[in-house]
């Protein structure tokens, strides 16, 4: 839970096309393109399908994916629904995903014009041999370039997704990023830590012993030094992954998610969530357009928080972000006092310097957020 007060819901809109898959993702992605235009068709009808239950949002993001292997007109198609179908308030935040080397000056300018007025560059390495361990399409020069014109386009609000503790990346290696990455006049990074998966072409050349695995050791060095070195440029660490140039840079939509604040999620594989039901849609393309075609929501499963699970989802975001837990809103929410059911638990954790409690509220320091998933078990 954040100090934000919007309850306003969030837009999300996943494009699940890539032209190839990285060697570490597992999330839904196709690389079948020749289905982009069913997609898009299906897309705008699924916007339609919920133009009753959600009315007003004040940010829009549209995720992937790579969302900048849509056209222009796509983009602009999309857009134009989301307007049409919507309510979108004044100011309101609209990001949108692109890789390094989809687009260019023209093109970022054109998209500033569609309204889009926060960009998020996955931009992950500054260096060439780390790019391709990741199996990134882009080089460094690509990426520097994407950056560039990013600026001449217009872009004040502009994040950069970056990765750390690579198999074999030093420290100094890492940081060497940060500082090109600052170069360049970002209000917001993400930075994330790699997580290997077994099923990815990564994770199987670990499990052969072809690359090294991180020990914790190591992880919790790169997060610490990561978090050190941006606070020191100026940054706030606000959510264990993520910084901005002050609160007022902070992705607006991404905190949606960490306080159970209403979202609604169109495209394949996306979540929404209201009140105390989440849903999530089919992570196939091909469903999806099935199901829209028929008339028919493209959603694949839900399921209804109770009052303890949504306490635990609370505990562990809250504990996740610098404005931590307010204790009034919190029991006002959810009828929980936390300093009664968990203040021993609590007052060990602020001994152990994981967390601060300072009045009604309870944050996690730096040392605390390198074990945030740890905390919420209190």
């Amino acid at each position: 839970m954040t100090a934000r007060e919007t309850t306003t819901a969030g837009l999300y809109l996943h494009i699940p096309f890539c032209k190839t898959r990285c060697a570490y993702c597992d999330f839904f992605s196709v690389t079948d393109t020749d289905l982009i235009d069913a997609f898009v068709r299906a897309l705008l009808r699924e916007m339609v399908a919920y133009s009753e239950e959600f009315r007003e949002f004040d940010t829009v993001y549209i995720g992937g994916g790579t969302p900048s292997l849509l056209s222009l007109r796509q983009v602009e198609m999309i857009l134009e629904r989301v307007h049409r179908v919507f309510s979108i308030l004044p100011g309101a935040e609209v990001t949108m995903e692109i890789n390094p080397a989809d687009w260019g000056r023209e093109h970022l300018s054109m998209a500033r014009e569609l309204g889009i007025n926060r960009i998020s560059i996955g931009v992950q390495s500054f260096d060439d041999r780390e790019l391709s361990l990741l199996g990134r399409r882009h080089s460094r020069k690509q990426a520097v370039r994407t950056l560039k014109d990013a600026a001449a386009a217009g872009f004040d609000n502009l994040s950069l997704d970056l990765m750390y503790g690579l198999p074999g990346q030093s420290c100094h290696q890492w940081e060497a990023s940060l500082v090109q990455a600052l170069d360049f006049g970002p209000t917001h990074l993400s930075c994330y830590e790699l997580e290997i998966k077994g099923l990815t072409p990564l994770g199987r050349r670990i499990e052969r012993g072809e690359l090294p695995l991180r020990t914790e050791d190591d992880q919790r060095a790169f997060f610490m030094r990561t978090s050190e070195f941006l606070e020191d440029s100026g940054f706030v660490h606000y959510e264990i992954s993520n910084f901005a140039k002050g609160m007022d840079r902070a992705s607006r939509h991404n905190q949606k998610y960490w306080d159970h604040t209403p979202y609604l999620g169109i495209g394949p594989s996306a979540h929404s969530f209201r009140e105390v039901r989440r849903w999530w849609n089919h992570a196939s393309v091909t469903a999806y357009v099935r199901d829209l075609d028929a008339g028919k929501r493209p959603v694949s499963g839900m399921e209804e928080l109770s009052t303890e699970q949504l306490v635990l989802e609370a505990l562990f975001l809250g504990l996740r972000t610098k404005g931590g837990i307010d204790l009034g809103r919190f029991r006002c929410r959810y009828g929980c006092n936390l300093m009664e059911e968990k203040g021993p638990e609590l007052e060990e954790l602020c001994r152990a310097g994981l967390i601060e409690i300072e009045g009604e509220i309870i944050r996690p320091t730096r040392s605390g957020m390198a074990v945030a998933d740890s905390l919420a078990l209190l």
